[in-house]
């Protein structure tokens, strides 16, 4: 007996499909643009003070957030701090540096263009920060930015653009909605643990997943969706013989998910020393092609989530056995339900300011004064190449910065 062929018009089968049918949904955005009408369209986020980028009442869904400034500080990065409050919880789900939970590592520039962020150029000195995450929320939603440096945010500008895109609707949110967290951990510098730290291959074992760095600890149900993680590879050699241990629902050991190294979850090949980034998977950021120094990587678990049911515990061996004693830090996303009702504390400022030459307050100080002269000369040449100087400060290429610097004397 044949069974009858369900058939559907071709148009649902596109890609883009769902742009052809209309949804009962209206579409708005909280953004800073200057309410007199004239052109100043930014707000100034002084010293200590917190503002508001969102807020509203009933049914909607955050598309798109976007944040950008014009030569700021390196701290800015890391000063201004990104919380985001559902259904009038008083704990924030999203508690993150700003820089760090659009993908920026340790506060430092890299473009990368991939599904769920993109890092996008502008002139030197500026970039485009983009979220793509949904962030549905059933009653209430506030987005707030608070700027925990000494200074305005935004260097010589002041000045902070930012969207917030949302759709609202006029039904509830279905029952069953999650909603979006992200959660900011750090460890100045990890336990080297055996006798002879720092060793990429070595017969120590691990049994237990106790000593390993934890991304993401939470209780509830839902699915984990993302990982932005970051290394300060103070020993040298390479540590990605770190494997990535995920404990499901209690687990003990074995863990749920056990991986066989760093970059395999990041999707490269063995010891990746160039950086790359695509749609789900990226090593955005490859200080030095030795493994020392910075490095920066994320992956999206947007085909693949890591699902629980009560509780998720995601860690990773820092090299081998928990051989290294380097400096971690990372943002994970996720959706949950219930609403998370705790979140790890916030690193104090001074344990939150990235890694930073010597060099690096007396070069910024300089590129700016460059930036005046050429500006105030009408040195149009001038400030087209400061672009090129103003990208390599932004990435931390103090020598090249301070070659470029030169060349305006």
């Amino acid at each position: 007996m044949s069974l009858p062929m369900t058939t559907t018009h071709p148009l649902q089968a596109l890609q883009a499909g769902h742009l052809l049918r209309p949804v009962r949904a209206s579409s708005r955005r909280s953004s800073s643009w200057d309410r007199t009408g004239a052109n100043h369209d930014w707000v100034s986020v002084g010293a200590g003070e917190t503002v508001t980028l969102l807020e509203h009442d009933g049914p909607g869904c955050i598309t798109h957030f976007y944040a950008a400034m014009i030569m700021p500080r390196i701290t800015d990065y890391r000063d201004a701090i990104v919380r985001c409050y559902w259904e009038g919880s008083s704990v924030p789900s999203v508690e993150v540096p700003l820089g760090d939970f659009f993908g920026l590592s340790h506060a430092r520039i890299r473009q990368f263009s991939s599904q769920m962020m993109a890092v996008n150029p502008g002139y030197g000195p500026s970039h485009g920060l983009n979220c793509y995450f949904p962030m549905p929320f059933a009653e209430h939603a506030l987005i707030t930015l608070e700027n925990r440096g000494t200074e305005t945010l935004g260097g010589p500008h002041g000045a902070l653009w930012f969207h917030v895109d949302y759709d609202v609707y006029a039904e509830p949110l279905p029952d069953e909605t999650l909603h979006f967290h992200a959660q900011f951990r750090q460890e100045l510098t990890t336990e080297a643990i055996g006798d002879t730290p720092n060793q990429t291959l070595h017969d120590a074992v691990n049994l237990t997943g106790e000593h390993n760095y934890v991304a993401l600890e939470t209780e509830g149900r839902g699915h984990m969706v993302g990982l932005h993680l970051q290394v300060h590879n103070k020993g040298g050699g390479w540590y990605g013989e770190g494997d990535d241990m995920v404990f499901i629902d209690d687990a003990t050991w074995p863990p749920s998910i056990h991986g066989t190294g760093t970059e395999e979850i990041f999707g490269g090949g063995a010891c990746p020393n160039v950086e790359y980034a695509s749609a789900y998977t990226g090593f955005h950021m490859i200080e030095s092609p030795d493994f020392s120094g910075l490095t920066g990587m994320y992956r999206w678990y947007v085909h693949d989530p890591l699902r629980f049911e009560r509780n998720i515990r995601w860690t990773i061996e820092h090299g081998h056995a928990n051989n290294f004693a380097n400096g971690y830090a990372s943002v994970a996303y996720w959706y949950q339900d219930p609403i998370a009702t705790r979140q790890p504390t916030l690193p104090s400022r001074a344990d939150l300011l990235p890694p930073l030459d010597d060099r690096h307050q007396d070069l910024y100080e300089r590129m700016i004064a460059t930036a005046r002269r050429a500006r105030e000369n009408g040195d149009s040449l001038g400030l087209l190449r400061f672009d090129e100087l103003g990208s390599a400060f932004y990435r931390g290429e103090w020598d090249k910065t301070e070659h470029l610097l030169g060349t305006f004397a």
